[in-house]
């Protein structure tokens, strides 16, 4: 029962997160059928609803060139499938021949996915359901017009929440990234090789998750310069954007740091007193900024906490180290400059952070 549960409140969460792009859909069929059937008079605009659902989509993003793909992708097929018909009538090698010629004409217009899919489904529809002698075609086009305009309006009176987007994504990605650190740490504290090999495979994981918040960010960016009810969040989903470079980069630093730690424990190689205590900083830092990103905050104690940690990467505690170990060291300074430029510092003062490994003096 309590197994039941919990699949079910999972479930529960699920179904609301996707709540409003599920309203939006269902009201802008609702309203491109209205238009279609009574505003402009077509007695059977079954098309109209189905534009203005893909224009949408439940996963959201893009939805401009959706739509336009999708009026392109409508015109093309009837188009094709018009002419053709006409001549060749209908038929198995007649509806191969059709759907062949329609999306061998949207690839040759440099076309995207959905205006090849969408080419061929139309000319299907004119080959068997809607002969050219009903006009069925330029109605299904005016329709597809109809359909993606009313898909884009109600997307932009309607929209989601682009920060919950962006933070439940970027929430999952720093969770990762926090459990990669603190995992290492506690591998190199405790010098157990088989904990380590555990953080490193759970880290080769990551990288789905990052690609899913680049999208979320996408769409988010989209939703926050054509909806005006979500205008005002353009500033603060700008920090999410400035931080996800950098995490990606921290991520992939803590992969190359995991393995050489996981070398550097199975050759027996010493560790130094201070890196556990750095890593588990570092993973702090990494605490800060998703609190303070869900804030709405300038990362300013995610910046004060990364930046400790690169002073103490000094080129004293790569000489008291093996190989393997300097290694992790080095990759310690590029997480921490990784995390700097998250909270919006550039490059160059990042870097500037770090203590010199070749001071002058030397």
């Amino acid at each position: 029962m309590q197994r039941l549960r919990q699949e079910l409140s999972r479930r529960g969460r699920r179904l609301l997160r996707t709540g409003i792009p599920i309203v939006q859909c269902a009201v802008a069929a609702g309203l491109a059928w209205l238009l279609a059937r009574h505003v402009v008079g077509h007695p059977q605009p079954f098309f109209a609803p189905i534009a203005g659902v893909i224009a949408l989509g439940v996963s959201l993003g893009q939805r401009l060139r959706r739509a336009a793909e999708l009026v392109v992708g409508v015109s093309v097929g009837v188009g094709v499938g018009d002419v053709l018909i006409s001549v060749i009538g209908t038929g198995p090698w007649q509806i191969a021949l059709v759907v062949a010629l329609a999306m061998g004409t949207a690839v040759l217009l440099d076309a995207g996915g959905v205006i090849v899919m969408q080419a061929a489904s139309s000319s299907v529809l004119v080959a068997t359901l809607l002969p050219p002698a009903t006009m069925g075609g330029l109605n299904r086009m005016v329709d597809a017009a109809i359909g993606g305009l009313v898909g884009l309006v109600v997307a932009a009176l309607l929209p989601q929440n682009p920060l919950a987007v962006a933070h439940r994504h970027e929430r999952v990605v720093l969770g990762e990234l926090t459990e990669a650190l603190r995992g290492i740490s506690a591998a190199m504290a405790s010098e157990d090789v088989a904990a380590a090999s555990e953080v490193l495979a759970g880290a080769r994981k990551s990288q789905r998750s990052v690609e899913e918040l680049r999208s979320a960010l996408t769409t988010g960016s989209e939703i926050a310069r054509f909806a005006p009810l979500r205008w005002h969040h353009r500033a603060d989903l700008e920090r999410y954007q400035t931080a996800a470079t950098p995490v990606d980069r921290a991520l992939r630093n803590t992969r190359v740091l995991t393995r050489r730690a996981l070398a550097a424990l199975r050759d027996d190689e010493r560790v130094p007193r201070p890196l556990p205590g750095m890593l588990e900083e570092l993973a702090g830092a990494v605490v800060l900024l998703r609190d303070e990103l869900a804030d709405g905050a300038e990362p300013l104690r995610t910046r004060e906490a990364a930046r400790a940690v690169a002073r103490r990467t000094t080129v004293r505690l790569l000489s008291e180290t093996d190989f393997s170990m300097q290694v992790v060291v080095l990759q310690v300074r590029s997480i921490a400059v990784d995390l700097l430029q998250a909270t919006g510092m550039g490059r160059s003062e990042a870097l500037a952070e770090l203590p010199p490994l070749h001071p002058e003096s030397d």
